[in-house]
């Protein structure tokens, strides 16, 4: 996963008594026999601590992604979740301050070796170091947090993908898990409980890969939470194509009209290969709707194999009319 490599990050306080431990240790180790071994071991201290303490900071940056790098599906996730802006000037912070820390160093060392006393020099210098350290503590509290939020993000692969969407409650789970062949990996958003579903399944030797998306409602973007917000990222960015599942006997709760006015906006922002599908075609009350592809029933498994293989079919469209497209601008650059 992406994000894994993010490590715990610490605070001020945890960072800077962690420095000052270690300086303590290369102190306790010289035997102070005059001025010149007086500024040794103080330079020692000073060079100790701040190489901890920058060796920690530009650690940190290190782990982070480069979000300019990123795929677009995890980037806008990202900025969904904790804002990559934000996320982008705490991290220039730290790196403000793992250069100025060292700067620092550099010139109270140079100081000890004028001084008769390097002690009052030592101190200071700790002193400014606390100081900046302390003035990213927020900066260090927030990217924590990021990181715990970013940490549980799903691991999406780039490969063929099915991307099942449509209101709560009309069998999008049920369908992952019947063509899957069991039950899909849950990946929990943060204040949520609902999250992404991700199950795969293999055809001729080639994998697939089927998100169930949280429930969209059907009201205007600028309203939507930040599940749905979510599930929005997922089909704007995946080179996929969307079994959008209509319960076309409105047993889910919510009328067939609801339903066909998200399918229109999801046909309308996303633009992707859109297959429609009735499903609970087993109950008297399904309705046949001419505005829909296929039909099925995830409760019997009725259409549901015939609808995988349509699917599967309109992915292998995209993944030819995409290398098709790549091929024809790679000729045009060339000549």
């Amino acid at each position: 996963m992406i994000f894994e490599k993010i490590h715990t990050v610490p605070t001020s306080e945890e960072m800077l008594n962690k420095a000052f431990r270690r300086a303590s240790r290369a102190m306790s180790g010289k035997t102070i026999t005059g001025r010149r071994t007086a500024i040794e071991a103080n330079e020692s201290m000073i060079l100790t601590a701040a190489n901890i303490l920058t060796d920690n900071l530009k650690n940190i940056v290190r782990r982070f992604p480069t979000f300019e790098n990123l795929p677009p599906f995890y980037y806008e996730l990202a900025d969904v979740m904790v804002g990559v802006d934000d996320l982008r000037r705490s991290l220039s912070k730290l790196e403000w301050a793992s250069a100025k820390i060292h700067e620092i160093a550099r010139e109270y060392v140079g100081k000890m070796r004028k001084s008769s006393d390097p002690l009052p020099l030592r101190k200071q210098c700790f002193g400014r170091i606390s100081s900046i350290m302390y003035s990213i503590d927020k900066d260090l509290i927030f990217l924590n947090k990021a990181r715990n939020k970013l940490r549980k993000l799903p691991s999406v692969s780039d490969e063929p993908t099915i991307v099942v969407a449509g209101y709560p409650n009309i069998g999008k789970s049920s369908f992952v898990t019947s063509i899957t062949g069991a039950t899909p990996e849950i990946a929990p958003y943060p204040f949520t409980t609902k999250g992404v579903s991700i199950g795969h399944f293999f055809v001729d030797n080639d994998r697939y890969q089927v998100l169930d998306t949280p429930g969209l409602l059907d009201r205007p973007m600028s309203e939507r939470n930040e599940i749905e917000l979510q599930a929005i990222t997922a089909l704007k960015n995946l080179d996929a194509v969307v079994l959008f599942i209509i319960d076309a006997s409105e047993t889910c709760g919510y009328r067939i009209s609801d339903q066909k006015n998200m399918l229109d906006e999801v046909q309308r922002e996303f633009r992707l290969p859109v297959l429609v599908v009735g499903n609970k075609s087993d109950l008297p009350q399904f309705t046949e709707l001419d505005f829909v592809d296929m039909k099925m029933s995830t409760a019997t498994g009725e259409g549901v194999s015939e609808v995988t293989l349509t699917l599967i079919d309109m992915v292998k469209r995209v993944i030819m009319e995409k290398q098709e497209s790549k091929e024809n601008k790679e000729g045009k650059d060339e000549n």
